[in-house]
């Protein structure tokens, strides 16, 4: 199997910002613990292993969604040379694939602790078995997929501690909320593909002045949401002046696509959503990091 197949089978670039995600959370966590030894071989052994683990459950759940979705991924130009659906990989070898990397994966993040191994699991099932044949019947399909879609980090801070306390649910909540936006931004540019398979992923289904008035309502949502670390105390003001900066500029990204309506303004909200998240993370790391001692 050529390595460009394989990316595509894993959704490479998906699965990088996911890791990427819950290994911020993984340091945070280890820093709640009390102050992080960064010569010691347990952090890194750690650290590593949830990398893995968490790449490759990640993996595994975006190959059984293709597995599932084969048929509707041949039929929109977006996905039609994916491995399986150009027939270049048969489902049975997908499944063989996902599988191993699913209990692989699992089992690096079970040896961390059993929540986060409990955890690896639900967002496989959630994201391959319940959001993925939903994602035809209804817009619900977004709520649901968001959760799954916001559970790497709240993994990757249980992953260094065993906890769900009260940082592990504002991580959880801001890429909750932020996926709407997102993921609504994704569905506005990519409609007339997604409506090739049968897909209805936007609010109403379409893209109209109520989907847009959702997405925004979202983006309204997502500036509380992105201070609820400077406003219990986990953060300072430095988090707390970016999240402002960062969500104005979200927010008046969602407020022109609901004034213009149109693909272009759906674009630019998009790419705003990709450098939104890693930017509002890092800086909570950064400035938690900087603030406990």
């Amino acid at each position: 199997m050529k390595w460009s197949d394989f990316s595509k089978l894993i959704k490479l670039r998906l699965t990088f910002l996911v890791t990427f995600s819950a290994s911020i959370s993984f340091v945070i966590g280890s820093k709640v613990n009390g102050p992080i030894d960064w010569g010691g071989r347990d952090f890194w052994t750690k650290w590593l292993m949830l990398i893995v683990g968490g790449f490759l459950v990640t993996s595994a759940a975006n190959t059984f969604n293709e597995i599932i979705e084969k048929d509707l991924d041949r039929l929109m130009k977006r996905t039609s040379d994916r491995p399986m659906p150009a027939g270049r990989m048969t489902t049975g070898q997908g499944l063989v694939i996902g599988l191993f990397m699913a209990l692989f994966g699992t089992y690096l993040l079970g040896k961390l602790n059993l929540t986060t191994g409990y955890l690896s699991v639900f967002s496989i099932i959630l994201y391959a078995f319940v959001y993925t044949p939903l994602k035809r019947k209804s817009p619900i399909a977004v709520f649901v997929g968001a959760i799954p879609g916001a559970l790497p980090p709240l993994i990757g801070y249980v992953a260094a501690h065993p906890k769900i306390d009260e940082i592990a649910l504002i991580l959880f909540g801001i890429q909750f909320v932020w996926q709407f936006v997102h993921f609504w931004a994704i569905a506005w540019v990519l409609d007339d593909d997604y409506k090739l398979a049968g897909f209805r992923l936007l609010p109403t289904g379409k893209r109209d002045l109520t989907s847009a008035i959702v997405t925004f309502i979202f983006a309204v949502i997502m500036f509380p949401v992105s201070l609820l670390p400077t406003i219990y105390g986990y953060g300072g003001y430095l988090v707390g002046a970016v999240s402002v900066v960062m969500s104005t500029l979200f927010l008046y990204q969602a407020y022109n696509l609901l004034k213009m309506r149109d693909i272009k303004a759906a674009q630019k909200l998009m790419f705003g959503s990709f450098y939104y998240l890693p930017v509002v993370q890092l800086m909570f790391l950064f400035d938690f990091i900087g603030k406990v001692k």
